[in-house]
């Protein structure tokens, strides 16, 4: 008789998981008044931010997180989003619904016109952001704690998968394209891999902490991105921004006219906006995606049982194929984000070589 490990059972149970929770999810937040199924507001609703975690098969009760504002007069004040999430004014604060400020904390100052407070709310792609944290480093520090106690032994397991991780980004990519500087820019690369790795781990997870489109929030991928900007532009060599402000040309293309000069100044930001755009939209588009599929089955949902059964099939059979295709494209992209970076800050590091043209 053959018995299943728990590791394929836990992977079973999963994906049953992700099945028949992530319709219900949708189903809860699909309607609006008289029952009318509300797409395009269901699809942005699960893919933006929020001031509360949804519960699984309960649209309207929510995980509430700390809401932190500062009002016209200065005043800050701190609450649970709790006495806000269901349409109620607590200070005289509440969530927008309307046009101007949808889904943000809004109130009213004295003359009864809304405003937009000073907001440090810990939403949820903020607390997401913290628990990637605490993920990336209890990973990543436990492979460290291994080898301190067993000198170079090979660790097995999840150990070894995230050590195959670190060897496989540092030799292939890291070391293989900045040689000798390579450990001076190894913590930042390999950290924005791990982070952006784990962001995409945890964003396909329906339930807490899971759930957040972190990577899908153009915000999140911009940050990243400006961060490789100032590594490569912080760290340039001298022969870096020489071929920038006065490049080996014919002189009419650089003067009088600073035609290269300007071209060159523009390439430097088309890089981080190309990092930016590359991870933003190939994480929402996945999100999307699945969504979309998942709400297939509310769609044909009128047409009948033997209709609904048959796309419900379909649906939770597309999606979780969808799922499981993002877990590889969650690792493309960091790896894709990562070596890009690394290309960019070693075309930063060239040296000048005498008698090199």
């Amino acid at each position: 008789m053959y018995i299943l490990s728990m590791k394929k059972v836990f992977l079973i149970l999963t994906m049953m998981m992700v099945a028949f929770i992530a319709p219900s999810t949708a189903y809860a937040s699909s309607e609006g008044e008289g029952g009318e199924l509300k797409i395009k507001e269901t699809i942005f609703h699960h893919l933006g931010d929020g001031y509360g975690w949804e519960v699984p098969f309960s649209h309207h009760h929510r995980i509430p997180l700390p809401v932190i504002v500062k009002d016209y007069n200065g005043d800050w004040h701190c609450f649970s989003s709790s006495r806000v999430t269901n349409g109620e004014t607590y200070e005289g604060f509440y969530i927008s619904h309307g046009e101007e400020y949808n889904g943000k904390i809004v109130g009213k100052d004295a003359s009864g016109k809304v405003y937009r407070p000073l907001d440090f709310s810990i939403t949820k792609n903020v607390f997401a952001l913290w628990i990637s944290v605490v993920v990336v480093l209890m990973c990543v520090l436990s492979v460290a704690r291994w080898h301190r106690r067993n000198g170079s032994k090979a660790p097995r397991k999840g150990l070894g998968a995230i050590e195959s991780l670190i060897s496989f980004i540092y030799d292939g990519v890291i070391k293989s394209t900045l040689k000798d500087k390579a450990p001076r820019f190894a913590p930042y690369l390999l950290t924005v891999f791990f982070f952006i790795f784990g962001m995409n781990l945890l964003g396909l997870i329906v339930i807490f902490p899971g759930g957040a489109n972190l990577t899908g929030n153009i915000a999140v991928t911009l940050v990243l991105a400006i961060l490789t900007f100032i590594m490569t532009n912080l760290y340039g060599t001298k022969t870096y921004w020489k071929e920038i402000f006065w490049p080996d040309v014919p002189m009419w293309l650089k003067c009088p006219i600073p035609i290269m000069q300007v071209i060159e100044v523009f390439g430097m930001f088309t890089k981080p906006a190309a990092l930016t755009v590359r991870l933003f939209a190939n994480m929402m588009g996945g999100h999307m995606i699945v969504i979309v599929l998942t709400m297939l089955i509310f769609i044909f949902a009128p047409m009948g049982a033997a209709v609904t059964g048959a796309t419900t099939v379909v649906s939770v059979g597309f999606s979780i194929f969808m799922l499981l295709i993002d877990v590889l494209v969650s690792f493309i992209q960091a790896y894709v984000f990562t070596m890009l970076s690394t290309i960019f800050i070693s075309l930063a590091q060239e040296e000048h070589h005498e008698g090199h043209e």
